[in-house]
């Protein structure tokens, strides 16, 4: 069965709701899902509703021209997704393989809607699981002196491939913002709890802190490192008989969980990024909506 998302922020007012599933209603729409959340401190309404396509007087085509003038009246920013649209990833790795392993599982079971037909890495250790999985492998090491031509090249086959998502699945590169402005749609495992240790070696960092609980975050890539909206993130308890290999080996169980989590909720149009400190005295920051 297919549906369609809306996903909408917009100041928040008096009867937002109510117009929106009249919109729906008006159209024989058949409502499945509706949540919405208003964030007070920005005084934003936010909202995701999903829909039967299914007898909706409305092709695909006229969704967008249809309920444009309702969203002007309110100023929204707003999105249309259809369900049976799957989403092309491409993953980018170093060297490590966990989450590389992980994602391709469970798009193979069928847990991730999507198709992975590219891994980019900078090292070349990597290919043979792609190529084991039938999938395209392309080594581009990166040098400071070489990352303009090689990002370049990156967005080359990311056009070719006519990839929608990129996914670092622990990739040891920063991604430069010319990257970021032609291709901002990319999702980033850290293995911390931000932004708690942002950066490299966190689990060094935390075995000097003594910690008692370790983390990892999923969370879209921007221009500052670290710092981008959170997607998902979870922890696990360590104790002070746990090595720094310790906290290593039971970082990647939870790396793998909060990535993959991280990539289902994006491709099933549940997150909904909002807010600037420009705008409204907030960081970029998301409504998951489960």
């Amino acid at each position: 069965m297919a549906t369609a998302t809306l996903l909408i922020s917009c100041l928040d007012r008096k009867g937002l709701v109510a117009k929106i599933a009249d919109w729906l209603f008006s159209h024989g729409g058949n409502i499945l899902h509706a949540d919405q959340h208003t964030d007070a401190i920005a005084g934003l309404f936010l909202m995701r509703v999903e829909w039967e396509l299914d007898g909706f007087n409305l092709t695909r085509s006229e969704i967008i021209p249809a309920f444009a003038p309702l969203a002007e009246t309110f100023d929204a920013q707003w999105e249309i997704h259809f369900s049976d649209h799957v989403r092309r990833i491409a993953i980018f790795v170093t060297k490590q393989d966990h989450c590389l392993y992980d994602l391709i599982l469970r798009q193979r079971s069928g847990e991730i809607p999507a198709t992975i037909p590219l891994v980019i890495g900078n090292h070349a250790e990597l290919e043979s699981v792609a190529h084991n999985f039938g999938i395209n492998y392309h080594h581009l090491p990166i040098t400071p002196e070489t990352k303009e031509v090689q990002e370049a090249a990156q967005l080359a086959l990311l056009q070719q491939y006519k990839i929608d998502l990129v996914v670092l699945a622990k990739y040891m590169q920063v991604l430069s913002p010319a990257f970021l402005a032609k291709f901002p749609q990319v999702i980033n495992i850290h293995h911390s709890f931000l932004p708690a240790f942002p950066g490299a070696n966190p689990y060094q960092r935390a075995y000097k802190r003594g910690v008692k609980i370790i983390g990892a975050t999923a969370h879209y890539v921007t221009q500052d490192l670290d710092e981008g909206p959170i997607v998902e993130q979870d922890v696990i308890r360590v104790s002070h008989r746990d090595s720094v290999a310790d906290l290593i080996r039971k970082g990647k169980d939870l790396e793998r969980i909060v990535l993959a989590r991280a990539v289902r909720l994006h491709l099933e149009n549940r997150v909904l990024v909002y807010g600037s400190s420009a705008n409204s005295g907030l960081n970029l920051r998301t409504v998951v909506f489960d």
